[in-house]
């Protein structure tokens, strides 16, 4: 009996972060996205940093991945994660402080890359103590939650009717990627294969992940974009490797086994 009562204890209490934890994302994206980006690839963040002087991004306030960094795992992190309880009170603690006395002097981040935030920080967050105590659970299970959400998937995206040319290459270039056209069928044994043996595999959805963007294009149903057609001579599958200015880069045809489609990745990758 003690035991099942612990159980539920248990389950109650992890009902009950998750809870927290998407209230406190609710709460981010409602009153803190408006200068705090989404997830940027950390890769991505150092490069535009540290290489090219915020002229990629030109952020000027923290992504939310950076911010749950800085609190959990930088150098200047908030308490100890083997007493949450306590780590916890230190994070409201912290972002009670900073958010009625924004100050970048007093700011946890980066210190070599504050010199491009906004100086005149808005204090108008109007966040409760309980908005507080979500934020901080949300910081606290950021890596871990998003971890177990993304590490298996890729950003395929299937062409929808309005889809819009622009739009993708903008976003392309904000996360410096190239676009991998796959063009496909439903009636395409060799697609469906391909899918199966290859594509599902998490070490090819990974390598996929991290310099493309892949949208997935039905030739029954829809036109290639970036003016493709002419490239195309109607065999399926065919992976088109696009540059973040629209520009075709490379071809291939036909179906490809798990070493060779990992080399054309490499061979189209940054």
């Amino acid at each position: 009996m003690l035991i099942k009562t612990l159980l539920l204890i248990s389950v109650f209490f992890i009902t009950y972060l998750s809870a927290d934890f998407k209230e406190g994302k609710k709460i981010f994206l409602q009153k803190c996205s408006s200068c705090h980006s989404k997830y940027i690839d950390m890769k991505i963040i150092k490069k535009n940093f540290f290489e090219n002087e915020n002229k990629t991004l030109k952020m000027t306030s923290p992504s939310e991945n950076m911010l749950a960094y800085a609190i959990m795992d930088s150098p200047k992190h908030l308490g100890e994660k083997d007493d949450p309880e306590m780590q916890q009170i230190e994070i409201e603690e912290f972002l009670k402080d900073y958010l009625e006395n924004p100050d970048l002097n007093n700011t946890i981040c980066e210190g070599r890359i504050i010199q491009y935030y906004n100086k005149k920080l808005p204090s108008n967050y109007d966040l409760s103590s309980e908005d507080i105590s979500n934020l901080a659970i949300y910081f606290m299970n950021y890596k871990e939650e998003r971890l177990k959400n993304n590490s298996t998937k890729i950003e395929l995206k299937v062409l929808p009717n309005n889809f819009n040319e622009e739009k993708l290459l903008k976003e392309a270039k904000k996360q410096q990627k190239r676009i991998l056209i796959y063009a496909t069928a439903k009636t395409c044994h060799f697609c469906k294969k391909m899918d199966k043996e290859v594509l599902s595999l998490s070490d090819v959805k990974n390598e996929i992940k991290k310099d493309f963007i892949l949208l997935k294009v039905d030739i029954e149903d829809s036109s290639l974009p970036f003016n493709l057609a002419k490239n195309y001579r109607g065999m399926t599958p065919t992976f088109f490797a696009i540059n973040n200015d629209g520009k075709l880069q490379n071809k291939y045809p036909g179906s490809w086994n798990k070493k060779d489609f990992l080399l054309i990745l490499k061979e189209n990758s940054k």
